[in-house]
């Protein structure tokens, strides 16, 4: 969190900073040639803004640059009034002050992926904002050059134009709208989807929505992937053959939502899920994004839904345990489909000289009763692990860069992995190769062992039967264990790493709860035939398809 605040300051600091000294530059000095340098640097500083603050405005820096630009594109031409740099100058500015309300205009479209429709103008407003930044680039560039200003002015009336077919679009969306609905809400009718899944998050949290797709996909019946934010659209789609429909408004949302749908499925308790719990001849599941003694897995707006589908039992009596009084028959134990492709190991392992252990630090939380991060105290670990001869595989929460702090801390253990994989060539693995190039399953399955934070990644683990340690990094001292059951099974770290030698023994030699884990992997993840484990999902999610289970009972107000 405080390293995005940190990049959206620093951006906003360039972008504000450079659009003035460029002014002032050409505005009151000689150094005309300097000045139009500067804007163009300012040019690409409001681009930068823009990647890290998608809503800037940016508008009185744009206004800035261009006037900066064209004095001094009036200065280098110094031929008295020129009517084509006149032109050129009132089309600028008029472009500046349109294409931010185009830009907005075009954001409050619905769009789609995976359709055979794709209405043109909201994608082209959303690039019109970068595209007048080019124009304002080449401008420059022609001053620099001192090129005759009816070439800027050519290019700044095809700009022109296309924004004004772009506006003509949009216009005609908003006021005079297709009487039968528009052309995505017509795909969406003759798809005739079956269930939705309705995914609103922070950005960075497409893997909540892609961990489920192959799996609803193998549901077998035609669905919709409904987002609410802009910037999951390309992500979700290239990861489904289904419609993916972006929806930033309730509008939108009605137009997306089609008669022929059964049942609405949700990832997280996001606060724009209520926008579609509203329609109560839906049935409301909700499937999580991973099983954790966390705090958040026992969040009390979870019984605002129809049906929550858990992986084992201890979900149940966890929430339970938090005080969250939930009727029995909402919860429908599914297993955790995604852990399917883990390979069980039954038998003990014979200890290895050179063990692969899996270490994933979970990121600090939203708030501080949430923070389980280990990364403070991790370098002790991962030298520990490296005196062992083990092989690291170092899998960090893709939030971990949100916390300067986290950030540097993880930095440190790539360069204690990197100067130890030069050294000895054990094969470390992190950053992308460790989280893109490798899905979760694929690191459980290479590892011997797991070091965790508290965090899902353990429940999945636990699928394994292979034995892991849960880093204890709050005051529960003695309370630990209670709060967080799952970790009874393993071994505990403490935060203070004054008991790591005896539990990378246990760990990675001795094992002595090898059979508790065996009894708490049914608990945690249901009983479930392994060839057929990621069935009983499916078969629940048809189940609230078929007409009969597709009527919900009234959910009391929450």
């Amino acid at each position: 969190m405080r390293g995005d605040l940190v990049r959206k300051l620093t951006a906003r600091a360039l972008a504000s900073g450079l659009a003035v000294l460029a002014f002032l530059v050409v505005a009151l000095t000689g150094g005309t040639g300097v000045g139009l340098a500067v804007a163009v640097a300012a040019l690409a500083a409001t681009a930068w803004e823009r990647r890290v603050r998608p809503t800037a405005d940016g508008l009185v820096e744009t206004v800035l640059v261009a006037a900066g630009i064209l004095v001094g594109y009036a200065r280098r031409a110094d031929d008295g009034f020129d009517p084509a740099l006149a032109a050129t100058a009132l089309m600028l500015l008029g472009l500046v002050l349109l294409v931010g309300p185009l830009r907005q205009a075009g954001a409050l479209e619905i769009r789609a992926a995976n359709l055979p429709v794709r209405p043109w103008a909201p994608p082209v407003a959303a690039r019109l904002g970068d595209a007048l930044l080019l124009l304002l680039v080449l401008v420059a560039l022609a001053a620099a050059l001192a090129l005759p200003a009816w070439l800027p002015l050519a290019v700044t009336l095809l700009f022109g134009a296309g924004c004004a077919a772009v506006a003509l679009d949009l216009a005609r969306r908003r006021f005079r709208p297709p009487a039968g609905g528009g052309p995505i809400g017509r795909a969406l009718r003759r798809h005739q989807p079956e269930f939705v899944l309705h995914f609103s998050a922070p950005p960075g949290s497409e893997y909540q929505v892609t961990m489920w797709l192959p799996y609803l996909e193998r549901i077998g019946r035609p669905f919709v992937v409904v987002l609410r934010e802009p910037e999951f659209l390309a992500t979700v789609a290239a990861a489904t053959r289904a419609p993916v429909v972006l929806c930033p408004t309730l509008k939108a949302l009605d137009e997306a939502l089609v008669p022929s749908l059964r049942a609405a499925f949700y990832v997280n308790h996001g606060a724009k899920n209520a926008h579609v719990i509203r329609f109560h001849q839906l049935t409301h599941v909700q499937l999580h994004h991973g099983d954790s003694d966390k705090a958040p897995s026992a969040n009390p707006v979870s019984a605002i839904f129809d049906k929550i589908f858990v992986a084992g039992p201890a979900a149940i009596d966890r929430y339970a345990r938090a005080g969250v009084e939930i009727p029995a028959e909402k919860f429908v134990v599914v297993g955790r489909p995604q852990v399917e492709a883990i390979e069980v190991r039954r038998e003990p392992a014979p200890a290895s000289a050179h063990p692969t252990v899996l270490y994933t630090p979970t990121w600090t939380g939203h708030h501080a009763d949430a923070n389980y991060c280990s990364l403070p105290v991790a370098e002790t670990l991962i030298r520990r692990l490296i005196d062992r001869g083990a092989a690291v595989i170092l899998r960090a929460h893709p939030y971990t860069d949100r916390n300067p702090a986290s950030a540097r801390q993880l930095a440190r253990l790539t360069e204690l992995l990197a100067a130890d994989r030069a050294k000895t060539g054990r094969p470390h693995l992190w950053g992308a190769a460790a989280a893109r190039d490798l899905t979760l399953t694929e690191c459980v399955n290479r590892a011997d062992a797991l070091v965790s934070d508290v965090s899902g990644v353990i429940s999945d683990w636990l699928y394994s039967g292979k034995p892991y340690a849960v880093t204890d990094t709050g005051a529960d001292g003695e309370h630990f264990v209670a709060r967080f059951p799952l970790a009874s099974c393993g071994y505990v770290l403490r935060r203070d790493m004054s008991n790591v030698d005896d539990v990378l023994t246990a760990l990675l030699d001795t094992d002595p709860k090898a059979a508790e884990r065996w009894a708490a992997r049914s608990r945690y993840l249901g009983d479930f035939p392994a060839d057929r484990y990621a069935e009983a999902f499916l078969d629940a999610a048809r189940r609230e398809l078929e007409p009969d289970f597709a009527v919900p009972a009234p959910r009391a107000a929450v």
